[in-house]
């Protein structure tokens, strides 16, 4: 059965008990990233899933639902909760809902959630990504800054993009 969805995205925290949503919004996350990195699924069809797992159980990790209406329609995983900056690690929305507004406005749930220094990682190869994330830090902060960064510990990749930028405490 297929809801109507509203048109407004609600972000909420994620726990172990949205554990199975997650999970399955990963496989199509990966799924997307594998045509930018060539990541090849495992043989029983799941893809690397320790951030995933991490983002379930460390407590300097978070993770954010996304829904319009009762249909999940992405997430957002970010590390170093505890200390700036703050790092947006995985950031994801399907297909149907992109190019809709519902990217903008979930990611601009997940900032404001912790005011002050955030990094974004993504793949020059991937345009949507580029002009997206290129577009948040715009948003968010003037002084926004690219830069380029080697993949830790896979030299056989290209460097990934990192944006910085600051995000206002309300009132400011």
């Amino acid at each position: 059965m297929t809801t109507e969805p509203s048109s407004t995205v609600h972000v909420t925290p994620a726990g172990p008990e949205q554990a199975q949503v997650l999970e399955r919004l990963w496989l199509l996350f990966r799924h997307d990233l594998s045509e930018f990195t060539g990541g090849l699924p495992f043989a029983d069809a799941t893809y690397r899933s320790e951030r995933l797992a991490l983002a379930l159980s460390d407590d300097t990790w978070a993770a954010y639902l996304f829904h319009l209406g009762e249909a999940p329609v992405g997430f957002a995983l970010v590390r170093r909760i505890d200390e700036e900056p703050f790092v947006l690690n995985s950031f994801f929305v399907v297909r149907s809902a992109r190019r809709s507004g519902v990217g903008r406005d979930a990611v601009r749930q997940v900032l404001a959630t912790r005011p002050g220094r955030w990094t974004v990682a993504f793949q020059d190869t991937n345009p949507g990504a580029v002009a997206f994330w290129r577009r948040v830090g715009a948003d968010q902060d003037p002084q926004w800054a690219e830069e380029q960064r080697a993949v830790p510990d896979r030299p056989d990749l290209p460097p990934d993009s990192w944006i910085s930028f600051r995000v206002a405490t309300p009132g400011e």
